[in-house]
């Protein structure tokens, strides 16, 4: 893929980031984490300017050199995650539900057993 295609790219997963910090349900982080990968490959002047950001670099540094999140994220991300497993099951009921609530626990579980 041409640079300017991963930059394209890296644009449009940092904007899916930034929404998902506002929309509950969307997980943002994980699109930084594309992103920052993107502009690694189109944009070093991109990557370097969202790995120095002063919220979203030092965890984006952390994740690209340790494979590490901190706990204060993982208790954020899977409180929301808990949040979003009962507000879907109190809105479609819990056998249409389940699949979800399977899918939020799995998460759950890799992101809880990630390194601190």
């Amino acid at each position: 893929m041409a640079r300017p295609l991963w930059l394209a790219a890296g644009l449009f997963f940092m904007a899916l980031g930034w929404l998902g910090m506002i929309l509950p349900g969307l997980p943002g982080f994980v699109f930084l984490i594309v992103a920052a990968w993107c502009f690694g490959k189109g944009s070093p002047r991109w990557q370097a300017w969202l790995l120095s950001h002063p919220a979203y670099g030092p965890p984006l540094r952390d994740w690209r050199d340790h494979r590490r999140i901190s706990r204060r994220a993982k208790i954020s991300a899977i409180a929301f995650m808990a949040l979003a497993g009962a507000l879907t099951t109190w809105l479609i009921g819990f056998p249409f539900a389940l699949v979800t609530i399977l899918v939020l626990l799995a998460v759950a579980l890799w992101i809880w057993t990630r390194a601190e």
